[in-house]
């Protein structure tokens, strides 16, 4: 049979459009990338810092409030005793989400969601955003003066544990320095708070002077006992005997030169930038000093003894977040 006409025998198949255009595609598409390596145990350590110090922090109010209360440690009448998260303020005026936003949904909660409670919850004692912990609520303002009114008196004993870069030496002690707070003067102003002492050394080098106080100096003691020291690094328990801004992190990074990991602010006394840690330090934590940034404070409320309104005495300890236990175990402390 004869090919049909205006065909040839030796013609090519004609493309179809749908053809040309995935031809055309293939074309452009950019050749395919490698597959990428798992990640490192340092970039999954990393990843997981950063997802840590962000968990709770933006999140709608009720997902907070229901963390808090499935983690209320105490609760009679008169207080209730929760466990703060990392990373979350007690206040905030700018309207991000805080402890103090969440109080009235928590406390409905903790009244049983009843649509007609007028109960209420206020924080008593301050607790900083990167501190973890026993953080105590009062169920009326009238039990709030019965507070503060005890711890103006030393009567509310608190005691932290912290993990410090350094071996504090004697290894229990107490640091009577009054702390003031001043300008960092460069490239990043800021303030910060300071050692400002009453004793200095003479001019013969064997013994101290005293020196007049500072008019804006703040009188600051705290107590301070080491649990184990490993790797040099140390797990503490601090009690501050008062209540002045950061000064358990002054005490330590500039009286006994041993600063708490993850302290940014504290481990350079002129400058802002990521605390430095030792080589041996960095192993442990398998963490490069580029990456330390990321590294959250170690400073965890532990232990809360108070005389309650009624007169009952409150003992509340708080269990270890996981991530300081990681921390321990890595650095090979070990818990008393």
């Amino acid at each position: 049979a004869k090919p049909a006409a205006g065909s040839h025998a030796g013609d090519k198949p004609r493309l179809r459009a749908v053809d040309l255009a995935q031809k055309v595609q293939r074309q452009k598409a950019p050749p395919a990338a490698a597959a990428e390596p798992p990640p490192s145990r340092q970039q999954k350590r990393v990843t997981e810092l950063k997802r840590l110090s962000l968990q709770l922090q933006g999140v709608h109010p009720n997902v907070l409030a229901k963390h808090l209360h499935r983690g209320v440690l105490y609760h009679d009448k008169d207080v209730v005793v929760i466990n703060k998260p990392l990373g979350v303020p007690v206040r905030d005026d700018s309207g991000a989400t805080s402890i103090s936003s969440v109080l009235p949904v928590l406390s409905k909660m903790m009244d049983g969601l009843k649509i007609k409670s007028d109960s209420q919850l206020f924080p008593c004692l301050k607790l900083e955003k990167e501190t973890t912990g026993a953080f105590l609520l009062a169920r009326s303002e009238k039990v709030v003066e019965h507070i503060l009114d005890l711890h103006r008196n030393n009567q509310v004993q608190r005691k932290y544990w912290v993990i410090t870069v350094g071996v504090p030496v004697p290894a229990e002690g107490l640091i009577d320095i009054p702390v003031i707070e001043r300008e960092v003067t460069g490239p990043r102003p800021h303030f910060k708070m300071a050692l400002s002492p009453l004793y200095r050394m003479n001019d013969t080098g064997d013994g101290v002077t005293k020196v007049r106080a500072h008019r804006q100096a703040h009188p600051a003691a705290t107590k301070y006992r080491v649990l184990d020291s490993s790797s040099g690094c140390s797990l503490v328990e601090l009690q501050p005997l008062t209540g002045e801004k950061h000064q358990m992190r002054v005490h330590m990074a500039l009286a006994l030169t041993c600063p708490i990991l993850g302290d940014h602010k504290y481990s350079h006394s002129n400058k802002l930038a990521p605390q430095k840690l030792p080589d041996r330090v960095l192993a442990r934590l398998g963490l490069e000093q580029s990456k330390i940034r990321h590294l959250p404070l170690h400073v965890h409320a532990r232990h809360l003894m108070l005389s309650g309104p009624s007169g009952a005495d409150i003992r509340v300890s708080c269990a270890l977040p996981k991530y300081f236990l990681q921390t321990l175990n890595q650095l090979q402390l070990t818990l008393p």
